[in-house]
């Protein structure tokens, strides 16, 4: 993990020190909401359908035990006793007072935390897989080089003010878990002769124009991506719109000159290049960075656990939760957990303040102080030892944190809708909670296998709707919330926008729609190994839309 040097943390601080006279001078009255708003925008806060929220930048969705603790007793003393991880991996708080904002960012200084560049119209969050480091598919760890990208775009000049927010999530695994190709650039690492570099992907992203990423370059050496990321800034900050924002995405720029043309542009930037210009990144600076991410000291142990073993023997739920929500690992002996934080009839992402203080003292006697948060709105201890996984478990399951359905239906990503966002059309977490009853049968459940549902309240889409499975839009009709329902929409290295399958429904035959949906696949799938996605893929949306629409 990252640690500030001197001059990281009196950044952070001067910027905590600003906002405070910002604050202050909003509260008197000096200055009005309107010149507040890009103030206040460039530390993370918004103002929502209730109250100003704050939203706190996880780079890379890396915490460890301090660092969750302040979270923890942020959540307490300044908030209803919870916290919201998001699909950009940081956290939010829904309920913070305007006028303790200032006094939430200095404690947050504490732990080298901030709220930059977690809203406005700048680089935000860099994302990335949340078993970075861990898992045994990748050929690197991305980590050192979503640092390195995050330290190049925070606070860079020319970048500051964009055409609109701009997202970048890098993976390194050939399963794709961060969804790199439904964002403005998605970063995929690659090994050719000996030399990291990355495949560069451009113009992806949702909201009212889904589009999938195109592929711009199939291969930039690592130490000339910052010198061809600020090629695309460029580009994108010449030419995107800004006379209306709902075409100000870099995704329009793509998609109007045409992948072609904009990869022309870029090449063409990219050469005209200074030597003064460029970045000067030397081997030993990368070094430095990957040094920060190095391996913890994992112990010689056996790919099995005898202990682990028997309590799988002893205890039936352990050993169901061990089926479903561990990911393998590259050391032998240890496996990545995933807390899932989508209790049935619970409010997805959503974790108390005793429930993170119950992870940070698990990730830093077991886990090796490292924890993540995943873009699918849950927490992963990604170094757990196989021996110790069943204290793990027990620990968990005191604090209500054993919830067996990582990737099953019931881990629904889902945003927070209505009931708190001031530009949603429909609520979202009551119509997920709901879904959640008709599958909380872990049989039936199970059965069914891998997939994602994924709510959103409006057509910006934070809750991804359009790469769920399923997904599942909230609109307004006349004041009215109804929901549209779309098959097919995934985020993998198979990124595809899901098909709309038929007319809007009301909020109490939604459950019902997706059962319907559910039981269709089961009985059209060719064996209990399909699943729902590849049996989409297959057949269509067509027998879906009988089953549902049959009796109009």
């Amino acid at each position: 993990m990252y640690r500030y040097d001197e001059f990281d943390a009196k950044i952070v601080k001067e910027r905590v020190d600003q906002f405070r006279g910002q604050v202050e001078r909003r509260l008197s009255g000096e200055i009005l909401e309107d010149e507040f708003k890009p103030l206040r925008l460039q530390n993370g806060v918004y103002l929502q359908l209730h109250a100003y929220m704050l939203r706190v930048a996880i780079p890379y969705g890396q915490l460890n035990a301090a660092r969750m603790r302040k979270l923890s007793k942020i959540a307490r003393d300044y908030d209803r006793g919870y916290g919201h991880m998001t699909t950009r991996q940081n956290i939010q708080y829904n309920w913070v007072a305007l006028k303790d904002i200032p006094d939430v960012l200095a404690e947050l200084a504490e732990v080298e935390m901030h709220a930059i560049q977690t809203s406005g119209n700048c680089i935000r969050n860099v994302t990335s897989d949340h078993f970075a480091g861990a898992t045994i598919d990748e050929i690197m760890d991305p980590r050192p080089w979503c640092e390195i990208i995050r330290q190049w775009s925070t606070f860079h000049p020319e970048f500051a003010f964009l055409p609109r927010k701009f997202k970048i999530a890098v993976t390194a695994a050939e399963h794709d878990r961060a969804a790199i190709r439904v964002h403005d650039i998605g970063l995929h690492m690659r090994e050719r002769d000996g030399v990291v570099g990355f495949e560069v992907h451009v113009g992806g992203v949702q909201g009212r124009t889904p589009i999938i990423a195109a592929l711009v370059n199939e291969f930039v050496p690592e130490t000339e991506i910052l010198d061809y990321l600020e090629a695309i800034m460029r580009v994108y900050n010449r030419f995107g719109r800004r006379d209306n924002k709902y075409k100000a995405r870099i995704k329009i720029l793509v998609t109007e000159t045409g992948a072609e043309e904009f990869t022309r542009l870029v090449e063409e930037e990219y050469a005209a290049q200074q030597v003064s210009e460029k970045i000067a990144l030397p081997q030993a600076e990368i070094d430095r960075i990957n040094a920060y991410f190095a391996p913890p000291a994992f112990e010689e142990k056996s790919e099995t656990s005898e202990a682990f073993e028997r309590a799988k023997i002893a205890d039936a739920a352990f050993a169901n939760w061990a089926k479903i929500n561990l990911h393998p690992h590259k050391a032998p002996g240890y496996t990545s957990v995933t807390i899932s934080l989508k209790p049935i009839g619970g409010l997805a992402g959503d974790a108390t303040d005793s429930q993170m203080t119950v992870m940070a003292h698990l990730a830093e006697t077991y886990g090796f102080d490292d924890i993540r948060v995943t873009h699918a709105q849950n927490v992963v201890l990604p170094h757990v030892a196989l021996d110790d996984l069943y204290d793990v478990y027990r620990e968990l399951d005191a604090a209500g944190l054993t919830t067996a359905n990582e990737s099953l239906i019931t881990d629904m990503i889902v945003c927070p809708g209505l009931d708190y966002c001031n530009l949603a059309n429909a609520r979202s977490i009551p119509v997920g909670q709901e879904i959640q009853k008709v599958f909380s049968d872990p049989d039936y459940e199970q059965d069914i296998g891998k997939l994602h549902i994924n709510i959103s309240g409006c057509i910006n889409a934070c809750g991804h709707h359009h790469v769920g499975h399923i997904g599942i839009l909230g609109v307004d009709r006349k004041g009215e919330e109804y929901y549209q329902i779309s098959l097919g929409g995934r985020a993998d290295e198979k990124a595809a926008v899901g098909q709309i399958i038929g007319k809007a429904l009301r909020h109490e035959e939604v459950p019902g729609a997706v059962k319907t949906i559910v039981d269709t696949y089961r009985d059209l799938r060719t064996n209990s190994d399909e699943k729902f996605i590849d049996a989409v893929e297959r057949v269509g949306v067509e027998p879906f839309q009988e089953a549902i629409y049959a009796t109009d």
